[in-house]
């Protein structure tokens, strides 16, 4: 639907309403069964629009609630990308500052001697060396 079938349906509307009390029940009860049946037909994944722009009122088309709902998931998924991007670079800066601590522990002679009679330092000191 554009914006003058959504303006003509609240026109039609606006008319009906104010005349409603000046109906004869016939044309009442006759405007009731016809609504049942519309209502009946309606396509169950048909959505329904007309509430969603009326809703958004002079907002227009950049903050309807469907850009509010996507903008609603992107932002907590923004979130989360930029505090894993944080914990991996917190983690890598306390792994860089353990090696650098242990090379310098290796490099001015400060390890026990029983650092260096332990075969998986060695098999350490081996594949860092590579």
């Amino acid at each position: 639907m554009n914006t003058e079938d959504i303006n003509l349906a609240y026109k039609v509307r606006h008319a009906l309403n104010a005349n409603l009390d000046n109906l004869p029940a016939s044309t009442a009860e006759r405007l009731a069964s016809a609504r049942k049946m519309a209502v009946s037909r309606k396509k169950a994944h048909a959505p329904v629009q007309v509430a969603q722009r009326a809703l958004a009122g002079n907002f227009g088309s950049f903050f309807t609630f469907s850009s509010l709902g996507r903008a609603g998931a992107i932002i907590p998924l923004l979130a989360l990308v930029a505090g894993l991007a944080g914990v991996y670079q917190y983690e890598q800066q306390q792994r860089i500052a353990e090696l650098a601590e242990l090379d310098a522990a290796v490099l001015s002679d400060e390890l026990p001697l029983t650092a260096y009679l332990d075969h998986g330092f060695n098999a350490y000191l081996a594949q860092r060396g590579q």
